[in-house]
């Protein structure tokens, strides 16, 4: 699964992408993920499968969906505060099966 994560910088993503790189390699999972900011992802997004949003750029997640195609969804906000990967990891799957 390729999962691109999408914030207002980039930066807060960047951390849990860390967190979400270590629990799949734990649980075994083949992930590829990337945290870009919101200027960014029009760039990037074709080599993904899904994106995932931080919940500081939720109010963009229709103009994602129609600008990239992609299945997208906002983590909710006490999700992406402490990096509940079991929760995230289950919304991506969500995600990568409407694909």
């Amino acid at each position: 699964m390729k999962i691109l994560l999408v914030c207002a910088g980039g930066m807060s993503t960047s951390i849990l992408m860390k967190k979400m790189e270590k629990y799949w390699n734990d649980q075994g999972q083949d992930l590829t993920i990337k945290a870009v900011g919101m200027s960014e992802y029009q760039d990037v997004y074709q080599d993904f499968d899904i994106i995932l949003l931080g919940p500081q750029v939720s109010y963009r997640l229709k103009e994602i969906k129609e600008n990239t195609g992609l299945p997208a969804e906002t983590i909710s906000s006490l999700d992406y505060a402490i990096a509940d990967c079991p929760k995230i990891m289950k919304l991506a799957e969500k995600l990568y099966a409407e694909k």
